[in-house]
């Protein structure tokens, strides 16, 4: 591939997606690393840690929800009760020693935790999670968490978080989260019932 296409798609790639890592990158264009980094170099791409540091620094919504070094993973996009993108290194105290695979209850954290830091309220927390794990996450992979909120039409005080794990473009988790808020309560006190318009 001529040198100016394969400049062209590593650009594409990065801004398709931000979080790709130089070894996914060498696999797509089929060159080595170090052409890869002479390519990011030439185009003026930081290097992906770079690249999340930039995200990271970008005006986004704070956390109401729980304080942020509680939060699993690196939030790196969070626009409340609209979306959020959170981002976790799996490192050797996440896995188990014998097979280098990740634990379920740390991407599981990740997912939760990014569930309940979209929403828009100073207490929210989950009140069912139906969760499931599609492949088992290694040593050295970074997950990238993407929450996206949906209400419950009729029921304020609860709301519907879809989340999706991957693994590059590879989907290793997928949860469906009922986050209780106590923004709701207010309304639902003094005997007036809340109509559930299903």
């Amino acid at each position: 591939m001529p040198k100016r296409q394969r400049h062209q798609r590593l650009t594409q790639y990065i801004e398709e997606n931000p979080f790709i890592t130089d070894r996914e990158l060498t696999r797509l264009l089929k060159v080595s690393i170090q052409t890869i980094r002479l390519d990011r170099l030439e185009l003026g791409i930081p290097e992906l840690r770079e690249r999340l540091k930039l995200m990271a620094e970008r005006s986004y919504d704070s956390v109401r929800s729980l304080p942020l070094h509680e939060v699993i993973g690196e939030i790196v996009d969070l626009e409340l009760d609209k979306s959020g993108i959170s981002i976790f290194e799996i490192r050797e105290e996440h896995v188990f020693s014998r097979t280098s695979i990740a634990r379920g209850h740390h991407v599981f954290a990740q997912a939760n935790s990014l569930a309940v830091a979209v929403i828009d309220d100073a207490i929210a927390l989950t009140v069912t999670a139906d969760i499931r794990f599609i492949r088992p996450v290694k040593l050295g992979e970074k997950c990238i968490a993407k929450a996206y909120v949906r209400s419950i039409s009729g029921e304020r005080s609860k709301s519907k978080v879809e989340l999706f794990t991957y693994v590059g473009d590879e989907m290793v988790f997928q949860g469906n989260f009922v986050i209780y808020r106590s923004a709701g309560e207010s309304e639902a006190e003094g005997g007036e019932a809340i109509a559930d318009r299903d």
